[in-house]
């Protein structure tokens, strides 16, 4: 009996461990909705949600990014703020056995290509993929020559500011302003349209 409940309580640490683990990622999954023009109600009245979801902040209230570094699915070093240094980046929160990241990801590819000459570049951040494998054979199906980081436990996403335009599902896409700071995000995925509506206004603002 001695030995059962010191076993019994290491285990229980475990299972507390992993359970935190699966919380902290499947808080992604949630995403909220809305329909018309409002104020997110969530957030105060720092953030507007449009009829198409997108959240936008205004420029006086945006919140700088985190730092967003480490290794690309093709094994790369990329710090996203070094390395794209007064450009806009889109930030997309993808992973190879998402539905809806296979259904985005053409719009994607698509509008990375016609916005770079403009000063956009595109960064994914792939996540819950065991491996790259996947992450690689789905970059190759859908022609994405943008590089995504590498983040299969989601620490990545995580160091985004509370309260701030972080990402709440997978997929998501957010957008950077030219100075580093998060100007819009969508929760779920996103139409070539609605793409270039969370993009445009930035690509005009002096």
């Amino acid at each position: 009996m001695a030995l059962t409940c010191p076993l019994r309580r290491r285990t229980d640490v475990r299972r507390a461990a992993q359970l935190g683990a699966v919380v902290a990622v499947s808080a992604l999954a949630l995403s909220a909705c809305g329909s018309g023009a409002k104020v997110s109600s969530s957030q105060g009245s720092r953030y507007v949600t449009s009829s198409s979801g997108i959240v936008t902040a205004a420029k006086s209230g945006r919140q700088t990014a985190p730092e967003l570094s480490g290794k690309t699915v093709e094994g790369k070093t990329l710090d996203v703020t070094s390395a794209y240094k007064g450009k806009i980046v889109v930030l997309n929160v993808w992973g190879s056995w998402c539905p809806p990241c296979r259904a985005e990801a053409g719009n994607l590819v698509k509008v990375s290509k016609d916005l770079k000459s403009k000063g956009v570049e595109f960064v994914g951040i792939n996540t819950r993929d065991p491996s790259t494998g996947p992450a690689k054979a789905f970059e190759k199906d859908y022609g994405v020559t943008y590089p995504s980081l590498y983040d299969p436990s989601g620490k990545l996403l995580l160091r985004f500011p509370s309260g701030s335009l972080n990402p709440q599902s997978i997929p998501s896409t957010v957008v950077l302003d030219r100075n580093g700071k998060i100007a819009a995000r969508k929760a779920g995925g996103v139409e070539e349209d609605t793409l270039r509506k969370m993009i445009d206004p930035l690509i005009a603002e002096k």
